[in-house]
C-alpha cells in the first residue's frame, strides 16, 4: 500500500503517463490504496477479494459497512472502474487521452473524499466538500 501522503502526487503523474493502459492500471491501484487506507484506519484488514471483477468495489463495500455516509463515494468507485474498462478495452481509441485525464480526476476525487472523511466523521452528504476541509487543515 502506497503511503496516503504520496497518492495525490502519483495520481497527477499517472495522468501524464505515455502508456494509457499502464497508467489506467496504476490509477485503479491508487484508488484501491486509498480505500485500503480507509479500511485500515477503521482497524480492519483490507480485503483482497473482488466484487464485480474489481478489488476497488470490494474495498468500498468493506469500507461502507457500518458507515452509511461512506456510500457517497460508491459511484465514484464505479466511475473509476468504468474509465479503467474504457481504456483497457480500447487503448487506441481517439478519446483515450481524455479518458485517462477523466480517470485521474475521478481518482483524485476519491482521494479527496476519503482523506476528508478520515478527518471529519460526518463528511459524506456533500462529498466534494472534502477539498476545503483538507485544504484548511481539517
Amino acid at each position: 500500500m502506497i503511503p496516503l501522503d504520496a497518492i495525490e502526487a502519483r495520481i497527477e503523474a499517472e495522468a501524464l503517463a505515455s502508456d494509457p493502459v499502464t497508467a489506467a492500471d496504476a490509477l485503479l491501484r491508487l484508488g484501491e490504496d486509498v480505500l485500503a487506507h480507509w479500511v485500515a484506519a477503521r482497524g480492519e484488514t483490507p480485503t483482497d477479494e473482488s466484487h464485480e471483477g474489481f478489488r476497488l468495489l470490494a474495498l468500498h463495500r468493506q469500507g461502507a459497512r457500518g458507515e452509511p455516509s461512506f456510500n457517497a463515494c460508491r459511484e465514484t468507485c464505479r466511475e473509476l472502474a468504468y474509465h479503467y474498462n474504457l481504456i483497457a478495452m480500447e487503448p487506441g481509441h481517439p478519446e483515450t487521452a481524455k479518458r485517462l485525464r477523466l480517470m485521474a480526476n475521478v481518482a483524485l476525487h476519491l482521494f479527496l473524499f476519503v482523506t476528508g472523511k478520515m478527518q471529519v466523521a460526518g463528511l459524506g452528504e456533500f462529498c466534494c466538500a472534502s477539498r476545503p476541509l483538507r485544504a484548511a487543515g481539517g
